[in-house]
């Protein structure tokens, strides 16, 4: 997708008895933004540490991101080794299961056709107790 293009529907339900002209636009930057924050709330991070690539997948979009993801502490598992699976499972089960929510929710929100969401795992973001604030 070019960055300056975004992504725009024509109007295609028009109130009984109007017709309406013209194009909806999403921002590139506004799915970007819609992007980051789903997989910072999938991943347990903040948004500002998701980088996040459009490309054009034989014309649906295809979404790249890069970021942390929340770990527990190592005493913390020691001590509690119950806490991986309270958080959803090894890094690699999250992270497949983050996928699908993500694709899910920008689908949704946006109304854009996404083929596919990859995710690299640049870090850990080790936290003893509950969700990053």
């Amino acid at each position: 997708m070019n960055g300056a293009t975004g992504l725009s529907h024509a109007a295609e339900t028009p109130a009984p008895g109007r017709q309406y002209s013209g194009h909806n636009r999403i921002s590139t930057q506004a799915l970007t933004s819609l992007a980051k924050a789903a997989a910072a709330e999938a991943l347990g991070i903040h948004a500002h540490d998701v980088r996040a690539d459009w490309t054009d997948d034989d014309g649906l979009l295809a979404l790249s991101l890069v970021a942390p993801i929340r770990v527990p502490s190592l005493a913390a598992v020691l001590r509690d080794p119950g806490r991986v699976q309270a958080l959803g499972g090894s890094i690699w089960e999250r992270t497949v299961h983050a996928r699908a929510g993500i694709l899910s929710t920008v689908t949704e929100l946006s109304g854009a056709r996404l083929s596919r969401v990859d995710i690299r795992i640049s870090g850990a973001h080790v936290t003893e107790g509950g969700r990053v604030q």
